[in-house]
């Protein structure tokens, strides 16, 4: 028999009317407003309520870095959350939305996979709840507004040669990465050069994640930073008095989307800033409300450790005051096998040589987040063609490396597949919460954050900072951007800002080409090496094998 595909596991499941879902959670009926029969989004005032209880324990998921074997880190997030309920614990599940530009691209949606997925899997992976629609349409309209400011004169100091904030779309488009607008005389605007990001690049994407009231999105949109005036102090959002529009297109956005898994735990999937090229949180509002809902909050955090983990406990644990009981670092026998110097091609090979060479990189991200200070146990996403010396491999390897690894099989088996790793983590967080342990302090200037990262991380010698971005961090200082911490935009492929170095490189060094300020969302972008934000299609795009069927069902999304 064939396998069915995510999509056909995904139709055939029989949803439960999201009222259901919510009481599960705890959410009154009058705190939902449905977007059809099973995806809400939960009111404001709730959640208010909510985030006054006391807390549950927050699990984050993380990875090893990531091949193009796969690792399924969003799989086994939804797959342990439903493992937890399965064996008495109250648990929910907290994700980001999926973009559509990996979508339609190459790697597909993100609602997880096989029988351990978020549905309904469609909606959540295409326009869900409007969320990126409205993010994109903020970000523009401070562009638009802008440009409007420098057609007519009408912000003192505002340059066109000045202006540093570009327009987003939620779609790969190589093309639009740097444009010239304003072209056709004096009736079309100031001519200038631009570009697109990709909108989950954005920083209005960000400021979503991180606010926690609408008070807080006007104040973090409003400081955004658009340009420079000539004697060094910026403009912002509110100079070109676009803040309080923009917080008007954001109103529904804000509030957390209330959705289900295939065995019904209820699950927040809201925001989703990339981990490469953002800081791959889901939303301060999805989590804090789900910590007063449950007793376990699974959440995940994109990429491998060395990015989404440190950008997760340094720039959103730090502002939202959260922290870890617990890090699970997700790993499979076909991924090590790369790192260990395997060529895709021969991954069906068995080959427990090679897994424990490539248990060099697991170890090093486990390592890492011991210097957080989290207990951290490895789940390994079983695969058919793994073998038992494999997985034994895996065990021992994470043993010596001070993490309990267990094996998983939730792809086929669902919540079932986890109960191991269920027990463990709930064993695991019986516990006080250890006390929050930041890479780095965040008075230390914005060259030295980088340093620690590259050298406590990424094990590199140490940071090579552009000319021009020095020049603009001493400019931001001046003008009184201090305490901010870093978000590093690079590969997510490699410890090192070369993608095609695995396992666990040393001796190299990263390459900080650019930095950009994002005031109000309050970090410091840096971008490493040849890392795009805004990435391209490849050559056989995702989309090409998409289309509607004789009924109007979908067809080829994954």
């Amino acid at each position: 028999m064939a396998q069915k595909s995510d999509l056909e596991i995904a139709r055939a499941a029989t949803l439960q009317p999201i009222a259901e879902i919510a009481a599960r959670a705890g959410v009154p009926d009058g705190a939902l407003s449905p977007y059809g029969k099973t995806k809400a989004k939960v009111a404001l005032d709730f959640c208010a309520q909510a985030r006054s209880r006391p807390q549950g324990k927050l699990v984050l998921v993380s990875g090893i870095s990531p091949t193009p074997a796969g690792e399924g880190k969003t799989t086994l997030t939804v797959g342990l959350a439903d493992g937890l309920r399965r064996i008495g614990a109250r648990a929910m599940v907290c994700l980001r939305e999926p973009s559509l530009g990996p979508c339609f691209g190459m790697k597909g949606g993100a609602a997880g996979g096989g029988y351990a997925q978020v549905v309904p899997m469609e909606d959540i992976n295409l326009h869900f709840t409007g969320d990126f629609h409205a993010i994109t349409s903020a970000h523009n309209l401070l562009a638009a507004m802008t440009d409007n400011a420098l057609h007519w004169g009408t912000v003192s100091g505002l340059d066109a040669r000045r202006v540093s904030w570009h327009r987003v779309m939620d779609m790969n488009d190589r093309a639009l990465r740097h444009t010239v607008i304003g072209l056709g005389g004096a009736a079309h605007g100031a001519p200038r050069e631009d570009g697109f990001d990709i909108t989950v690049a954005s920083e209005v994407m960000a400021i979503l994640c991180l606010a926690t009231d609408h008070a807080d999105l006007g104040e973090r949109l409003a400081r955004i930073v658009v340009a420079w005036r000539a004697d060094g102090t910026p403009v912002t959002a509110r100079d070109i008095k676009a803040d309080g529009a923009m917080a008007v297109l954001l109103r529904d956005a804000l509030s957390p989307n209330l959705v289900q898994t295939l065995e019904g735990t209820p699950a927040f999937v809201h925001g989703g800033p990339f981990a490469n090229i953002a800081h791959g949180c889901n939303s301060v509002m999805a989590t804090r409300t789900a910590l007063g809902l449950s007793d376990i909050v699974i959440t995940e955090a994109g990429f491998g450790a060395d990015l989404g983990a440190e950008k997760f406990l340094d720039i959103k644990c730090r502002a939202a005051g959260i922290w870890p009981a617990a890090t699970v670092v997700v790993a499979t026998v076909r991924a090590l096998k790369m790192h260990g110097g395997i060529a895709r091609a021969d991954l069906g090979t068995p080959n427990p040589a090679a897994v424990r060479a490539g248990c060099i990189n697991l170890a090093r991200h486990i390592e890492n987040l011991g210097k957080f200070g989290q207990r951290v146990l490895v789940g390994l996403n079983g695969f058919v063609t793994d073998t038992d010396e494999e997985h034994q491999v895996v065990l021992e390897e994470a043993r010596a490396a001070g993490a309990e690894a267990h094996l998983c099989t939730h792809w086929s088996d669902g919540g079932a597949g986890t109960e191991s790793l269920a027990h463990a983590v709930r064993e695991a967080v019986a516990g006080p919460v250890p006390k929050p342990a930041f890479l780095y302090p965040i008075d230390l200037g914005i060259p030295g954050k980088l340093e620690t990262i590259a050298r406590s991380i990424y094990r590199a010698d140490g940071v090579d900072i552009a000319e021009a971005a020095l020049r603009k961090l001493e400019r931001w200082e001046k003008a009184g951007f201090t305490g901010l911490p870093v978000c590093i935009a690079k590969t997510q492929y490699s410890f090192s800002a070369d993608p095609n170095l695995r396992g666990a490189p040393v001796g190299h060094r990263l390459p900080v080409r650019d930095v950009r300020l994002a005031a109000g969302a309050g970090f410091v972008v840096a971008i490493a090496g040849d890392i795009m934000t805004m990435p391209g299609l490849p050559k056989v795009p995702a989309a090409e094998f998409m289309h509607l069927d004789a009924v109007g069902g979908v067809v080829g999304l994954s």
